[in-house]
Formats: structure tokens, C-alpha cells, sequence
């Protein structure tokens, strides 16, 4: 039987990047733009796939409407949103950890 049709099994989500989320990658210049963007496409976007609500590196966080998480790559935070019914996580923002929450 394929992975796909065990019990208990979900598909994978989507990831989909927000006109706002990329034109804070694109803010960065283009060494780290690039940089983020591999980290992002190898390490990231695997995890965000099969498990957004969890993980050493993410944060639901409080009093956000709608919820949303963070996922933290050394001092850049990335903001997401998920839609359980579409089975999409959305990349609403990316940010210096410095200026993140101001």
C-alpha cells in the first residue's frame, strides 16, 4: 500500500509565499536573499510540509488573529499562517529578529 493511503496518513501541505512575504526576502539584497532562499527551499519548506504546527524551531504565537507561527533560521523569523482545509501554509512575512515584532 502507498505511504499516502495508511492509515492515519495526510498529504503533504503546500507552501505558498505571499506578494508581501517575498518582497521581504527581496529587501535583504541579493547575498542574503539567496542565502534564505536556499535555506528556506532545502530545510525549511520540508518541514513546514508534513508538520507546520511543530518543531524546534517553531512558535505559535499569542494573541495573533489570525493564529499565526513563527519559524526561526538563526536571526531571521519567517510568519505563517495555515489553512487546514486547503492544506496550505502561507508566508505572510520574514524578518531580521530585531525589528520582528515592532
Amino acid at each position: 500500500m502507498p505511504k499516502s493511503e495508511e492509515a492515519g496518513s495526510f498529504p503533504p501541505y503546500s507552501v505558498f509565499e505571499t506578494r508581501r512575504f517575498l518582497a521581504d526576502l527581496a529587501s535583504l539584497g541579493s547575498v542574503g536573499q539567496k542565502r534564505l532562499e536556499a535555506k528556506l527551499r532545502d530545510y525549511v519548506y520540508p518541514i513546514l510540509r508534513q508538520t507546520p504546527h511543530s518543531g524546534s524551531n517553531i512558535k505559535r504565537l499569542k494573541n495573533w488573529d489570525p493564529p499565526t507561527w513563527r519559524y526561526r533560521v538563526g536571526d531571521w523569523h519567517f510568519f505563517y499562517e495555515i489553512e487546514e482545509r486547503q492544506r496550505t501554509v502561507f508566508m505572510t512575512a520574514a524578518d531580521h529578529r530585531k525589528m520582528a515584532y515592532r
